[in-house]
């Protein structure tokens, strides 16, 4: 039996068996990543996709993802490789591809507009080891580093990929313990400590997606985005907040998608506090 120490879950893994999130694994008493290098996703994205809007825009990015996600999201528009019973077949199936692999293929694909590498499509952090060692190679060959998240981890996780990192985009899902809690099956306390030890050494945006009668009434946004308001990235600017609308997926197809009214009146309320404020999926 091992416990792992990548998030708050802090799972007790039997040898060989998976943990909750479906990407870590357990050998003897020591856990480890069970999607090391199996790559499910892999495209070369605009950098506003992921999305960044003020880290270097109208550029392209080598965007990779593997299986497995510590958070159980009901609208989640990667499920396929998340937590859904598909996302465990791609531990059989996912091709490998090694970090000095992948490093090669964006540096092959610079001519194209590529500046670096994302961690993305499921949750990097569960199979941090991968992008550890992929990015120390990236950072080698002069690529940027990027990785989008959910910021669902101890900040010791978060102090071993600082120093190779130039850019997040993590979810700050909502405002509110019961919508974490109840919803996602997550921590928020947890993604708020992560958010802030991050912006002290790379940059970051967050992304928050509205969902109807969950997490969009003005009094949250307008507490949420006061509580960003006090982050700053290491240039010293203000934190940029992008809020999304959402559309029936998954297992939450029970109600409409988001009126693009409440979006944008969501937006106005968050720049009475940022400067920063982005909409999307409208």
């Amino acid at each position: 039996m091992a416990k792992c120490n990548v998030c708050f879950r802090h799972c007790d893994i039997p040898d060989g068996k998976l943990g909750f999130c479906g990407g870590r694994t357990a050998r003897g008493d020591v856990t480890v990543s069970h999607n090391y290098g199996r790559i499910a996703s892999l495209a070369l994205d605009p950098i506003e996709k992921k999305p960044l809007a003020r880290f270097y825009p109208g550029s392209k990015i080598l965007s990779v993802g593997s299986f497995g996600c510590n958070l159980r999201c009901p609208f989640c528009q990667n499920n396929d490789i998340s937590w859904s019973e598909q996302a465990l077949k791609y531990a059989e199936t996912a091709e490998r591809v090694s970090p000095d692999e992948l490093v090669e293929i964006a540096v092959a694909t610079k001519p194209k507009g590529n500046i670096g590498i994302a961690f993305t499509y499921n949750e990097p952090l569960v199979g941090y080891e991968f992008v550890l060692d992929t990015s120390k190679l990236a950072q080698a060959a002069g690529l940027q580093t990027v990785m989008v998240t959910n910021g669902t981890a101890e900040l010791a996780i978060l102090r071993e990929l600082a120093p190779y990192m130039d850019a997040m985009n993590i979810d700050l899902k909502g405002f509110s313990d019961r919508y974490y809690n109840d919803v996602l099956g997550g921590n928020r306390a947890m993604v708020m400590a992560f958010i802030e030890e991050a912006v002290k050494s790379c940059h970051v945006e967050l992304t928050t997606l509205i969902i109807p009668s969950e997490n969009d009434t003005e009094d949250e946004m307008r507490e949420l985005s006061r509580w960003v308001s006090a982050l700053r990235n290491p240039d010293g600017d203000s934190v940029p907040l992008h809020i999304s609308r959402f559309f029936p997926h998954f297992h939450m197809k029970d109600r409409s998608a988001t009126d693009v009214r409440t979006v944008y009146r969501l937006a106005e309320v968050a720049r009475e506090n940022l400067p920063y404020v982005y909409t999307g999926n409208c």
